[in-house]
């Protein structure tokens, strides 16, 4: 279970949910890439949470292993797993995993609820775009219901059907409701201080013990603000 973290090894704004033999579950901030990139090598959360495991030393055998990812500008829940069985058992039902974001977004939609459906697949630029052969893309579905409307936003639930690349980021935009923030997908004219994108809660089965758990986290107020505020329901996510 969790116990009092050595916040030492962790850099400023990631915190961890919770801890076991098998899981590491962790609430990651805006900025921090999930693994190294070429142009990253050591300022990820996997570096961190490595060095958190081993407690400095580098003698030590306890490790971490991906489970899924965030992209360097969405905030929220990650899940790593301790043990290579346990990594191999999450990513065997990640399928089965509900996953639930929230998400500002430009514009006033239409449609104030649906599932938006898609065949994706990525350029040799890193570019991911749905196209209409399925034999050229990956499925991918991401659920949506507007919580909350202002004059230029609207703040989004998100149930992630399927875990795609960029997935949720491509799908709004597409549908021409970028996300506030998305320098890649959307076509901002200002500069906002992140992405309005946020991993809210994540409900699994556990590895080992095969118990369902629920984490869950609060959502950043600059998500909230930009439609003047929203306190979560009880009956919500």
């Amino acid at each position: 279970m969790h116990t009092k973290t050595n916040t030492r090894f962790l850099p400023k704004g990631l915190s961890i949910l919770f801890e076991d033999r098998d899981l590491l579950v962790v609430d990651k901030p805006a900025g921090l890439l999930t693994i190294a990139t070429e142009s990253e090598k050591s300022k990820t959360a996997y570096a961190s949470l490595m060095d958190y495991v081993k407690k400095g030393s580098e003698r030590s055998k306890n490790r971490i292993f991906i489970v899924h990812r965030l992209d360097r500008d969405t905030s929220g829940i990650l899940v790593f797993a301790k043990t290579e069985v346990a990594k191999q058992t999450l990513q065997d039902n990640w399928d089965k995993t509900k996953k639930f974001y929230v998400a500002v977004t430009h514009g006033i939609w239409k449609e104030k609820k649906g599932i938006i459906q898609s065949y994706l697949t990525e350029s040799k630029a890193h570019r991911v775009y749905s196209v209409d052969d399925p034999k050229l893309g990956k499925l991918a579905e991401t659920k949506y219901k507007v919580l909350k409307e202002s004059n230029l936003y609207s703040l989004l639930e998100i149930e992630l059907i399927t875990g795609r690349k960029n997935q949720i980021r491509v799908h709004f935009a597409e549908n021409k409701h970028p996300i506030v923030g998305d320098s890649k997908y959307g076509n901002d004219t200002k500069s906002y201080q992140r992405m309005a994108l946020h991993s809210l809660s994540i409900t699994l089965n556990h590895p080992f013990h095969k118990k369902e758990l629920t984490f869950s986290t609060t959502i950043p107020n600059f998500i909230t603000g930009l439609v003047g505020g929203y306190e979560r329901n009880n009956d919500e996510t």
